[in-house]
C-alpha cells in the first residue's frame, strides 16, 4: 500500500481521536511523531515509545524533554493491504505504545491481545 506522509499523518490523527478519553487524558508531556522508518532502516518495527513510563518516574518537573511515541510510516504501510487494515494497524500501534507510557510491558500487552 502507498500513502504520502501528509495523508498518513491525517490517519494517525484520526485514530488518536478515536481512542478513549481515559486513555489519552493522562498523556502528559508526550508528543506523537511519524517517521518513515526506524534508524536501522528495517520494516520490522511499527512504533516506539521513547521516555520513562509513569510507573518508573520519580519526579517529573519543568525542563523535561517530552516523551515520544513514534509511528513508522513505511513499516505500517508494508503490513496493510487496504486503508481499513492500515487504520487498524495504526490503532493497535498507538494503543501498544501508549500502554508503554503507562508502564504496561510487552508480555502483558501480548496477554491482552495488543502485541
Amino acid at each position: 500500500m502507498e500513502l504520502d506522509a501528509e495523508a498518513f499523518e491525517r490517519l494517525v490523527v484520526d485514530e488518536l481521536d478515536e481512542l478513549p478519553d481515559d486513555m489519552v487524558d493522562g498523556l502528559e508531556n508526550v508528543v506523537f511523531v511519524v517517521e518513515d522508518r526506524p534508524e536501522d532502516g528495517s520494516l520490522d518495527l511499527l512504533g516506539l515509545y521513547e521516555g520513562v513510563s509513569l510507573t518508573e518516574r520519580d519526579r517529573y518537573g519543568f525542563g523535561e524533554m517530552p516523551d515520544r511515541i513514534v509511528l513508522y510510516r513505511e513499516p505500517l504501510l508494508a503490513v496493510a493491504e487496504t486503508e481499513d487494515e492500515l487504520r487498524d494497524e495504526i490503532h493497535v500501534t498507538l494503543v501498544h505504545e501508549i500502554a508503554h507510557f503507562y508502564g504496561i510491558d510487552d508480555d502483558r500487552l501480548h496477554e491482552l491481545g495488543w502485541a
